[in-house]
Order: C-alpha cells, then sequence, then structure tokens
C-alpha cells in the first residue's frame, strides 16, 4: 500500500499573488509554494534561487540582440537612454522586454547610478572612498578590528548607492536591479544584461558628450 503523501492544495489567490510578485510562470509558482508549504516569503525565495541557477547557466552565452529604452521624467527634465541586450529579436520584441526596459530606464532617471556593475568602479575611486570611510571609523575612537568591519560596510553601501545591478529597484525595494535581471532571465529564457546607461538632466555641466560651457552673449551696445 502506497503511503505517499497527496500534494498541498494550493489555492489560486497564493499562485496569483506570487506571479504578480516575480513575474515567474503558473506552474513555478505553484511549484514553489507547494515546497514552502504555501508561505510566500519561502516561496519568492526558492523561486530567486533557482532563478540565479538559470541564469548562471545562460549568463556565458552572445546577448547581441536587444532595444535601447527610453524615459522622460514629468516636465521634460530628466532623460534616459539604456542599452539592454538579450539572445534573439524574438524576445527584444516581447512586451515583458520592453517593459523591463522601460522600468529600468525609469529607474535610472530617479536613483542617478553612476555605474552599471561594481566592477566598473576604478580602483583609485575605491582607493578615495575607502581611504574616506577608514579616518571616518577611526576618528570614533573604536579598536582596529571594529575600524575594518565599519569601513567594509561602507564600501558595500557605496556600492549599492551607485551601481545600477546593486540599487534597490525604485518601485519594489525588495529586488535589486540584478535581480530584476535575473528573474527576466529565468521569466524569458535567454541571457540578458544591462550594457550601458546616459541619463541627462537640464543644466547639468559635464554628462556625456557635454562641450564646453557656452557664456552669454552680451546684448549689442546702444548707438
Amino acid at each position: 500500500m502506497s503511503t505517499q503523501q497527496p500534494a498541498m492544495q494550493i489555492p489560486a489567490h497564493l499562485v496569483k499573488e506570487l506571479r504578480e510578485r516575480t513575474g515567474a510562470g503558473f506552474s513555478d509558482c505553484r511549484a514553489a509554494l507547494v515546497e514552502a508549504n504555501g508561505v510566500i516569503d519561502k516561496a519568492i525565495e526558492i523561486l530567486r534561487k533557482k532563478g540565479q541557477a538559470a541564469a548562471a547557466k545562460k549568463s556565458q552565452r552572445e546577448a547581441s540582440e536587444g532595444l535601447v529604452g527610453s524615459y522622460i521624467h514629468a516636465g521634460g527634465k530628466i532623460g534616459v537612454l539604456v542599452e539592454i541586450n538579450c539572445e534573439s529579436d524574438f524576445v527584444a520584441r516581447t512586451e515583458a522586454f520592453q517593459n523591463l526596459c522601460h522600468d529600468i530606464a525609469m529607474h535610472i532617471a530617479a536613483l542617478d547610478p553612476r555605474y552599471v556593475r561594481r566592477e566598473e568602479v576604478t580602483p583609485e575611486m575605491l582607493a578615495a572612498e575607502r581611504d574616506i570611510y577608514r579616518a571616518q571609523a577611526l576618528a570614533t575612537g573604536k579598536p582596529e578590528a571594529v575600524v575594518e568591519k565599519i569601513t567594509t560596510g561602507k564600501m558595500e553601501k557605496f556600492y549599492e548607492e551607485n551601481c545600477l545591478y546593486e540599487q534597490h529597484y525604485i518601485k519594489d525595494e525588495s529586488v535589486t536591479i540584478g535581480e530584476m535581471i535575473t528573474q527576466a532571465i529565468a521569466k524569458l529564457g535567454e541571457n540578458i544584461s544591462i550594457r550601458r546607461f546616459v541619463r541627462f538632466k537640464v543644466g547639468e555641466i559635464g554628462g556625456p558628450g557635454a562641450g564646453p560651457e557656452t557664456a552669454p552673449v552680451p546684448a549689442p551696445a546702444s548707438a
């Protein structure tokens, strides 16, 4: 006689909620909820781990297609262009990919990252930031081991504030932009990556492609 326990019955509203929060497919959400005994937060963690594993396998594949997403903030004072790559034109034309491009462009407009990934931060910039944080920690008079721990923590905060992949998404702070990309890889089945972005703000000097500041032209002298 079989002793196998019947699968847990998962209410439809829980599956719907999990799909809305993660973007994962119906069967994946239901399976995660069964594994998590109906606990939403645990199911989200299960899906994230599976998504990360799938993304890791796909991350080595070439992504040479994609789109340039754009966002203009209300009032036309801030604009963003962001290039996001995928593997095929088919995926690039899907609504899900286009929405991803728009959402990330909007996020860049709001949080103004300086880099795409932490690997892009120059050694000189890192050294300068670390020196500042270390000096601040030393000024507290704490022991050396504590100073080092404080400095390391502040460096991680620097990455979180300045690197796009490390930032928490402006519309859902429970996920980072990097995790959004991982979820998109799992959902769309292709390698996806953010290649570059540019953010313009009216009146800002020194942005990409900016020339020298133009001096005002004096009014002609009256005769």
